[in-house]
């Protein structure tokens, strides 16, 4: 295609909206262009770029044996109460709902697992059907508190969800295994740098979670890894080996100690000369579940911190947060910063890490304003409480292999895959006829990209100072013949030669003819970030042209015909994408 006939519109300044490079810089390029608040409109150069990523994903997928179908994006309440999670994403305030002229609500969707297992349940009988893997590329929607960083975190995004169906475990374990054959492929051939991690299955469900992180400072999510042992998590999920705790030693006599204005842990170490380590603070959580809400107490190892994910999943609630002050007052009889386990009061659910599990002679609070005890021993001075894993992992711990330290880094998760198990087929009986002529709920499994995402995630990863660095594989265009002068027939003649050459040999070529100056048209032409350019400037009467590559800067002058098998080759070498950290 001809530039001077494609919408281009580039900006010389950053939106005030924009907070990191990679939106900065695909709204300065026009890619993208804001419509209200978490919703854009895509640019002719951004849907190229789009339909380019969702190709590679449907080829990647359509390798592995998944079919493609189209959902509605309208989904009937009924459907979502049937598999029991309306009230979960209604209550995290994340699904948009609404209601028809009749009154009947919907809601639009944000993940289909409810209506692609209605669909399978109508139409997959037999166990002779299974495998069946089902894929769409399709509009999600989600309603964000706090939209930001462009394409990032919208209220609509485009992404790619696919859902299988087996007969067994041992069939969805090979499902899954497909899939993360194929998103390794996907991601390479998109060319990131990304990183497989263990994950929390959150409000999708089930057991055994992976998110596909692309590496970037800019990131969300925070990534521990282990270099030694290969041991990768999100920080939700992550485990370790915590440092250990000072022995306590034989239990002694407890000790009830006036701490007037103490409440703090730096305060109380301060105080008594004790290590964080051994103290075990209590936190109040209010948690929230379908039919009612609770005051819950959670008590941690002084030094170390609580992950409210893993707390969710302990409580199998819908979401906690800590109590207010007035709460905690209420539950404990004392102000914030003196709550602990003696005295708590019975009604008062009672949990605690599992670092804390057979710990002698701790310091606690004791639910009395001014007053910490010493020597406190669980299920001695107090009920026992019940351990769970509830600890916040952190950098600088050891892998839970104990193969090496955690070292952490920021991750932008553009896809995740997950084990459903019988969790939707069940609750919505949806069955096949086994083998033994017996009812059988399905064995799914359900995997996503976000394709939208997984575009901004590569100008996270692929920029400089000057614009995009767009891999050849989803570029708009691979690369742009450049005509610096229009008016120059010379220039004008072997540009055009040569776009239609590279056409012809299937190369993605655009021809820059438009009425620009030199100046302007280079600097636009770096902003747009086109991995290649063959120039057609002063020396294209010799059959000379300049050979430029975006990511490294450099341009060479060399005749016409070499340029072209120079970029052929440079092509070629692009299909070995980069490979996973």
């Amino acid at each position: 295609m001809r530039l001077s006939q494609i919408l281009v519109t580039t900006l010389r300044e950053d939106p005030a909206d924009a907070e990191i490079p990679s939106h900065k810089l695909l709204a300065r390029g026009g890619y993208i262009q804001k419509v209200s608040s978490g919703l854009y409109t895509y640019g002719p150069l951004m849907w190229r770029t789009l339909r380019k990523i969702m190709q590679i994903v449907r080829e990647e997928l359509d390798r592995e044996g998944a079919q493609e179908v189209m959902m509605p994006i309208l989904h009937p309440k009924e459907l979502w109460v049937s598999s029991g999670r309306w009230e979960r994403y209604v209550t995290d305030g994340i699904m948009f709902t609404l209601k028809d002229q009749k009154g009947a609500e919907y809601c639009l969707g944000p993940t289909h697992e409810e209506v692609i297992t209605a669909y399978a349940n109508q139409n997959i009988s037999s166990y002779k059907q299974l495998p069946v893997n089902l894929y769409q590329i399709q509009d999600k929607f989600r309603d964000e508190i706090r939209p930001r960083y462009g394409l990032m975190r919208g209220r609509e995004f485009i992404m790619m969800d696919a859902y299988s169906f087996d007969a067994d475990q041992g069939g969805l374990d090979e499902s899954y295994a497909k899939m993360a054959r194929a998103y390794r492929r996907v991601f390479a051939r998109c060319g990131l740098d990304f990183r497989a991690v263990q994950a929390d299955s959150g409000a999708i469900g089930g057991s055994g979670s992976e998110e596909f992180m692309v590496v970037a400072d800019a990131g969300e999510d925070t990534i521990l890894y282990c270099a030694e042992s290969g041991y990768a998590a999100n920080v939700e999920k992550a485990d370790s080996i915590p440092a250990a705790a000072p022995d306590g030693g034989a239990p002694r006599p407890l000790e009830k100690h006036p701490t007037p204005d103490v409440r703090t842990v730096e305060q109380l170490e301060a105080f008594f000369r004790l290590p964080a380590a051994a103290m075990a603070k209590t936190l109040l959580y209010r948690a929230v579940w379908s039919d009612r809400e609770e005051i819950v107490a959670v008590m941690m190892r002084g030094d170390l911190d609580v992950n409210e994910v893993k707390l969710v999943n302990a409580l199998d609630a819908l979401a906690v947060k800590l109590a207010s002050d007035e709460d905690v007052t209420k539950a404990t009889g004392a102000a914030v910063g003196f709550a602990g386990p003696i005295g708590l009061p019975d009604k008062l659910r009672l949990l605690a890490d599992k670092t804390l599990e057979r710990r002698s002679n701790l310091l606690t609070g004791c639910n009395q304003t001014g007053y910490h005890c010493l020597n406190v021993n669980l299920g001695r001075d107090c009920r026992m409480p019940e351990f769970r894993e509830l600890r916040l992992a952190k950098a600088g711990e050891r892998s839970p292999d104990d193969k090496g330290p955690l070292l952490q880094a920021r991750g932008i998760e553009v896809g995740h895959i997950f084990k459903l198990g019988t969790k939707y087929s069940s609750a919505m009986g949806a069955t096949f006829m086994a083998e033994d002529g017996k009812p059988k709920p399905f064995v799914m499994g359900c995997y996503g990209i976000g394709v939208s995402r997984t575009a901004q995630s590569a100008v996270e990863q692929h920029h400089d100072e000057k614009g995009i660095c767009w891999p050849a594989s989803i570029a708009p265009f691979q690369c742009a013949v450049v005509v610096v002068d229009n008016k120059r027939m010379e220039q004008l003649e072997l540009g055009t030669k040569l776009w239609t050459e590279l056409r012809a040999s299937g190369v993605d070529a655009c021809l820059d003819d438009r009425a620009l100056r030199a100046g302007p048209k280079f600097t636009d032409l770096e902003l747009l970030g086109f991995p290649y350019t063959i120039v057609a400037g002063r020396r294209a009467a010799e059959g000379v042209v300049e050979f430029g590559v975006r990511s490294d800067g450099t341009k060479t002058e060399l005749p016409a015909a070499e340029a072209v098998a120079k970029l052929r080759a440079a092509l070629a070498a692009c299909a070995g994408s980069p490979a996973e950290s």
